[in-house]
Parts: C-alpha cells; sequence; structure tokens
C-alpha cells in the first residue's frame, strides 16, 4: 500500500472571503476559508456522454450573503473540508492529515449521480486552508517544543474559533455539516459550533449535543493545550459535549489514567475493539445500537476517526482494526436510527510526512460520506 510520493499540499481553489460580524447575512470572520465555485467543483469531474457524475449536481451558493443563502438552500447537507494537520502535530503526531481533502473531492465529485444519491442534496461549499500559518510555525520554532507550543496556540486561537463560527452558521441554517478533516482537534469546534447552532436556531434550549465516537482513541487527555487528543475532554468540561458513546477503543493506546476517567463518568460509555471483535463480549452492531441508545435523548454528533480503520493511511495506522465495510455499516446504521447534527471524518491520509502514499484513502471516503447521506435521507 505504501509508496513514494511527492507531498501534497492543501488545494488552493475557490474565493477568500473575510466577512466582519455583522455583515449583511454573514456572520463569519477570519480568512482562511476558501468557498468554492462551479467551475472549482467541475474542474474535478470527469464528464462523460450518456453519465452525470456528482460533481455536476452539487450545490453551489453565493457566500457573500451566507446565512440567507444557506437558509434558501434546498440541500439539507452542507460539504466542507478542513485539510489542516496542526492540531495532529501538537499532539506528537505524524503530519499528513491535510492531505486527504483534495483526493476525496475528486473521488467524490466522480461518484454516479443517481436516483439513490443525486448530489443535489448537498451543498460544496468549501474548505479551509490554513496553510500559511503551518509555514509560519515551521519558519520560526526553532526546535520541537517551540513547535508544539506554537501548533497549540495556533489551534486554540485561530482553527478553533474560525471552525467553530461557520459551524453555527451552517447548523443555525437548519443545515447537517459533513465536515472532513484534518486531525481529531476539529471534533471540539464542531461539537461547540453546532450545540450554539442548534440553540441560536430554537430547535434546542442550551447548547449541548451528544456524539458518537468511532475510534481506537478516545482523544480525552487532560487540558494541556489544544491539540488532536483533547477535543472531546475541552467539548465536556466547557459544557457543549452531554454525553459521549466511543465504539472501538484499542486497550493498548489509552492509558489508565484517561480510561479511569472515562469509566467514572455515568455521561461517557464506551466498548473496546478488543471486547468486541477479540472476546466476543458483543458484536460490532450490538455495540453501534447501544452507543444510539445512550444517545437517543438529544442530537447527535458523528466522528469516524480513519485510525480505526484497518491499514487505512492515518496520523496512528493500525495493522489490526475494523474493516473499510464495518466503517461504511457504522454511518449507515447511525445515520439512518440518530438524530445526527453533524458528520466528521477525520485523520485520513493520502500522503504521511514521512512519505507513505495511499491512493485509496480518498476514495474510502467518498464511500463513507455516501452511506451516510443515501442512509440518513431513508
Amino acid at each position: 500500500m505504501a509508496q513514494e510520493k511527492s507531498t501534497q499540499k492543501a488545494p488552493r481553489m475557490g474565493t477568500e472571503t473575510t466577512l466582519t460580524q455583522g455583515t449583511e447575512g454573514a456572520g463569519l470572520t477570519g480568512s482562511h476559508f476558501r468557498f468554492y465555485k462551479k467551475h472549482d467543483i467541475l474542474g474535478h469531474t470527469r464528464i462523460r456522454r450518456y453519465e452525470t457524475k456528482l460533481g455536476e449536481r452539487l450545490q453551489i451558493i453565493d457566500s457573500s450573503n451566507l446565512t440567507n443563502a444557506l437558509k434558501h438552500a434546498t440541500a439539507p447537507f452542507v460539504l466542507l473540508g478542513i485539510p489542516e494537520d496542526i492540531g495532529v502535530r501538537a499532539n506528537f503526531g505524524v503530519g499528513g492529515a491535510d492531505t486527504s481533502w483534495l483526493p476525496f473531492l475528486k473521488a467524490f465529485c466522480n461518484i454516479q449521480s443517481t436516483d439513490l444519491f443525486s448530489g443535489e442534496e448537498l451543498i460544496a461549499l468549501g474548505h479551509f486552508d490554513f496553510s500559511d500559518i503551518k509555514e509560519l510555525i515551521d519558519s520560526h520554532a526553532r526546535n520541537n517544543e517551540e513547535m508544539i507550543d506554537a501548533c497549540r496556540h495556533a489551534v486554540a486561537n485561530v482553527i478553533d474559533t474560525e471552525v467553530e463560527e461557520l459551524i453555527k452558521i451552517v447548523t443555525a441554517a437548519g443545515k447537517t455539516p459533513i465536515v472532513i478533516g484534518g486531525g481529531h482537534n476539529n471534533s471540539y469546534p464542531l461539537i461547540k459550533g453546532t450545540a450554539k447552532g442548534l440553540q441560536k436556531a430554537g430547535m434546542m434550549n442550551n447548547s449541548q449535543i451528544n456524539v458518537i465516537n468511532l475510534d481506537a482513541h478516545a482523544d480525552y487527555r487532560i487540558m494541556e493545550g489544544r491539540h488532536s487528543g483533547n477535543g472531546f475532554r475541552y467539548a465536556r468540561e466547557e459544557g457543549y459535549l452531554n454525553k459521549y458513546a466511543i465504539i472501538g477503543l484499542h486497550e493498548n493506546y489509552n492509558s489508565q489514567s484517561m480510561v479511569d476517567d472515562l469509566y467514572s463518568n455515568i455521561n461517557i460509555q464506551y466498548f473496546s475493539y478488543e471486547d468486541i471483535f477479540v472476546r466476543g463480549i458483543l458484536n460490532f452492531r450490538q455495540a453501534i445500537a447501544q452507543a444510539v441508545s445512550f444517545t437517543e435523548d438529544s442530537f447527535v454528533g458523528v466522528e469516524l476517526d480513519l485510525d480505526a480503520v484497518e491499514r487505512v493511511l492515518s496520523s496512528a495506522m493500525t495493522p489490526s482494526g475494523i474493516s473499510a465495510l464495518a466503517a461504511r455499516q457504522y454511518l449507515s446504521f447511525i445515520a439512518h436510527d440518530s438524530q445526527v447534527v453533524y458528520l466528521h471524518i477525520c485523520e485520513g491520509l493520502s500522503q504521511s510526512a514521512s512519505g507513505s502514499f495511499d491512493p485509496l484513502t480518498g476514495k474510502l471516503i467518498s464511500y463513507l460520506v455516501s452511506d451516510f447521506i443515501k442512509a440518513h435521507s431513508n
């Protein structure tokens, strides 16, 4: 699976839009989001006679009046990318989580448009481009300690803020974001932005949601500065995450202190990979059903960390994990049975910082997204 290939960077397509708070219909600050035009999507779509591809049907909206455009769009889903690996590097992880967005988008645009999934259900909004911050850190950090500190500062003060703000606008408009990462650090602004957006829309009385996460790691490390390993801890401690269900934890890679924290919290439920697939205490479908039942009292954010999937290139690639088929079933079952308010697929790499390359990561993510939308629509 691994071979050498030149490093990919986040795509520089779309338009950079800076909108200040109070601008009519917008409310989006910051300068790192690139909104897509139709030609951006068609540029990735291989058009053939007698066929219609998803890229030809995906909706594009006017970013100059974002809130109103979202509210009046007929598509219930909003697709956006966060191709960054700053949060992963802040957690001492392997870089490269910024390389899967473009391969995913190319694969996704070339899915056949059919009655099962036409593409009109989805707004292709755009992607964040934090490459300037990454370049600044790389050029100024004098050692690994400074690099870690700078990455954590960037996550907390730039990435979290901008992602939360955009997600709040999307969910307040009644849309369901489908977010492709990027590191798992983005779970925190996704939870926070979604909870605030739903409350603003009058869909709930308080800004708090539940989450189901298929992951080899709980990402519930201590609050030592923001990174990819503590997004759920921050969301929980700040009150935006109510119930948290985790499926597939690897017993070898979650510390005893963190497991103790999970076990002692009545609002957290977890099933290890070993309990499901090694010891057979329950099967995979039963674990999903229990997670759905545990979180069914409120809206649910759905997380899928690709380091849980066997031999998929990721920031923590595993030789022993769930199959790609099981990952697809996970999203299909939950989308059908839960009140899902966002989907987040993260930590996948098309190329790692060490040079390993997998051309199929993007295509796998495209399968996962299409499965989710088909199940949710039904």
